[in-house]
Parts: C-alpha cells; structure tokens; sequence
C-alpha cells in the first residue's frame, strides 16, 4: 500500500493511502444451451484468454490480496485460469481471501460499490470480477472520463483504478483507470 500527503479539506497536509482496484469482466462462455445461465461454462477460447489475463495482470504486478466473484460458473472458472497464470508469473503469489458474492452476479452498479466499500483496509488490491452491463457501469461511476468500447468491456477486459482513501469511500471521489487491457491468447499455429 502506497501512501502520499495531500492538502486535506481542512487545508491541513494529510496522508492518503493509494489502493488498487481491478475490475475483471469473466472470460468467454459458452452459448447457451438450455443450462441456467448461472451455470453456463467458459468456451475453450474463454479459458484461454482467462488464463491470458491473469499472465497480464501477473506481468503488470497486479497480485490482488483480495477477490471477489459472482458465483456463477463462467466467473469461478475464469478466477481460478487467472489464479494458475498469477501462481506461474509471481514466484510465491501471496494467496489472496476469495469471496464469492451473489449481488456481483445479479446485484446493480450500486450493488458492486457497496462491495467495494465493504473491503477491510488492510487490504490494498481487489480484483473483482463480474458482467456486463455492470462491470462495466462500475467503471463509468469511478471515472466518468475513461474511455471505453460503446459496449463496455469485452469478456476478458480489464480495467485497473487508482483508489485514493478508505475503501468505504471509494466512489465518492473519482478513481482514475491507469491501465486497460483486453486478453487475448494467441492463436494457435
């Protein structure tokens, strides 16, 4: 966890404590074939590009000390090809608390915030990973000025905010993205 001073609103210098959260949307699934849709699986692409995601996030120095997760099947599946790729790229990853939330699974952009705000502030990265339209609505309200696909993110896509503060007061300030990527495993030869 980073800390900077910055002049606080009592116009004192303060220190404020830098957090990152990742906003992951799940990789590929599969089309529908009459499963519920909570218990659609990833396509072979989607776990591939999953695992794509967690080399890249691997890469970045993203090692997140918390996760949190829909439990639907896609979302599970696509954390655990990120854990593996994560394990591959850190020598000893710290393992991080995983949370499965059913409010990331059906709940609102309200809903995700409330999560992100009920984070406990020893932790200093969250990986959160969710669907659209609400992973991507999630974005929006923390920096209303990324720019983003008229889609919002793509499977596999994801987005890395700067939190500045306390968790429980993520979303009352903006928190700016530093870092975008869509994954995508190489074609095969």
């Amino acid at each position: 966890m980073r800390t900077h001073r910055a002049w606080g609103q009592s116009g004192k210098l303060v220190r404020m404590t830098e957090r990152t959260l990742v906003l992951l949307r799940h990789a590929k699934a599969e089309t529908p074939t009459g499963d519920r849709d909570i218990d659609r699986r990833l396509s072979a692409r989607g776990q591939a590009d999953a695992a794509a995601a967690g080399a890249w996030l691997g890469a970045q120095g993203h090692l997140p000390d918390l996760v949190i997760c829909s439990p639907a099947r896609r979302t599970r599946q696509t954390w655990h090809a990120v854990a593996v790729a994560l394990a591959e790229a850190a020598p000893q990853p710290p393992a991080p608390t995983v949370r499965y939330e059913r409010a990331v699974y059906d709940g609102s952009v309200d809903d995700l915030l409330r999560l992100v705000q009920s984070v406990p502030e020893e932790a200093s990265s969250l990986l959160l990973i969710g669907h659209n339209p609400t992973i991507s609505q999630l974005v929006a309200v923390l920096d209303p000025q990324a720019r983003m696909d008229s889609d919002g993110l793509r499977t596999s896509g994801v987005v890395v905010h700067q939190v500045t503060g306390a968790w429980s007061r993520c979303g009352t300030r903006r928190a700016p993205v530093t870092a975008a990527h869509t994954a995508r495993a190489p074609a095969p030869s």
